[in-house]
């Protein structure tokens, strides 16, 4: 039994965690490339001040709030092979229009259509993990795959501005349309590979032999009746709806998002506010540091937490350390001092995954897939209001220290709220 559990472990990791990991980075790939579009001429094309940029790069959350839940039962309905392999052709299409736009109001129409088709797709992620890893397990599952937006984000920024740069005006198009056509291309190839190479559960697996299918189903089983008295039929959208726990869970990311969305969608202006002297492709390249350091924090942080048990003190302390680094970027003089700090800021943000999402997780299987629709489509909200609060912040002091300690507070308060679960002995 020991030797099926090994190599049952073994293959789902080799099987599912890649395959989870180069969907995310591409997803991650298109949401942010209007980051480095904006730093690329995007703005001065359209017409667009920072509140203007942050206010149409936030529209994405909206469409992702409202078909995060309704995103995510359909998953469960009809199958993760079926919907995510759909869901990457249609915000694959999205991205590669994009390059097209002529307006803001074209703009904002495409960011709503690109979050309405990512708003299942990490909570479906989640979801998956559930039907395939154990719940101690989790953490380090869920950080190998979530490693991909640091990640994509660190390629993504000097792959993103060379592009802007050196394959400006080919065709008669900007860099930075090029930009959105060549990031969504991968997408719509991934949807039709995602149709033949994903399984719904391991039921379904025909790469798994007999007896591991069996040990398999029989231990996830087992696993499951830790989180439920009730089997695992599916709990009405009503009782998920008036959980506790869902909501506590759903503040905590939105602030938490607040923190994350702020960097992801602002990094590169906080990078290039604090020194005039650097070019777009200088631009890309330091802003790779914070998102690589950041990738390595999430997969430590998170076999940590899975190796000590501890989840608390794992999720708020990154929370706590971007907190603090946020603030000292605001207010230091000094530019490389002041890179250092957004590094730390974004070492902090992206330990904070691991950990808690295997909090989250830990659901009442029938409350998983309406559970973890609220906690994400949400929580996200947060990736609305503060792209927006940071650009008007700017704005108005003509400067970014505000918006920096804007998020800054948003991630104490994440951090304090993830304290407040300690009483919760199940964590």
């Amino acid at each position: 039994m020991l030797d099926i559990s090994i190599s049952t472990k073994h293959k789902v990791k080799r099987r599912l965690l890649p395959f989870l990991f180069i969907v995310y980075f591409i997803a991650f790939l298109d949401r942010s490339s209007i980051t480095y579009a904006s730093v690329g001429g995007m703005d001065s094309a359209l017409g667009l001040n920072a509140t203007t940029y942050g206010l149409i790069a936030g529209i994405f959350f909206i469409g992702y709030f409202m078909f995060g839940v309704p995103g995510n039962m359909i998953l469960e309905k009809i199958g993760a092979r079926v919907w995510i392999g759909s869901i990457l052709l249609f915000w694959g299409s999205v991205t590669v229009a994009t390059g097209f736009v002529n307006s803001a109001v074209a703009l904002s129409i495409l960011r709503f259509l690109l979050g309405t088709a990512e708003a299942a797709l990490f909570p479906g992620m989640t979801l998956i993990v559930t039907y395939w890893f154990l719940s101690k397990e989790r953490a380090a599952a869920i950080a190998l795959f979530m490693i991909a937006p640091p990640l994509a984000n660190s390629f993504g920024a000097p792959v993103s501005t060379s592009i802007i740069v050196k394959v400006h005006q080919l065709l008669g198009l900007d860099g930075w349309r090029w930009l959105f056509i060549l990031v969504g291309i991968p997408a719509i190839i991934m949807g039709f590979i995602t149709f033949w190479y994903l399984d719904d559960d391991p039921s379904k697996a025909k790469w798994l032999s007999k007896d591991e299918k069996k040990w398999l189903v029989e231990t996830l089983d087992e696993d499951n009746q830790k989180f439920s008295k009730h089997g695992s039929v599916n709990a009405p959208f009503k009782e998920a709806f008036t959980n506790q726990k869902v909501w506590r869970m759903t503040f905590i990311n939105f602030f938490y998002v607040m923190g994350l969305y702020g960097i992801t969608f602002w990094l590169p202006q906080m990078i290039k506010s604090v020194s005039t002297e650097l070019s777009t492709i200088q631009v890309g390249w330091i802003t790779a540091i914070p998102y690589l350091l950041g990738a390595c924090a999430l997969v430590i942080n998170a076999k940590s937490s899975d190796k000590t048990g501890e989840r608390i003190w794992h999720t708020a302390g990154g929370a706590f350390l971007a907190g603090v680094a946020f603030i000292g970027a605001a207010f230091i003089g000094n530019p490389l001092a002041a890179i250092v700090f957004l590094t730390i800021a974004s070492i902090g943000i992206y330990a904070w995954s691991g950990p808690y999402w295997a909090i989250t997780t830990a659901f009442d299987p029938r409350l998983a897939a309406v559970g973890l629709g609220i906690v994400n489509a949400v929580g996200n909200l947060g990736g609305f209001i503060s792209p927006y609060f940071v650009g008007w912040l700017s704005d108005l002091t003509n400067s970014n220290s505000m918006g920096m300690v804007f998020l800054a507070i948003s991630l104490i308060l994440a951090g304090c709220l993830v304290l407040t679960l300690k009483k919760d002995k199940e964590y």
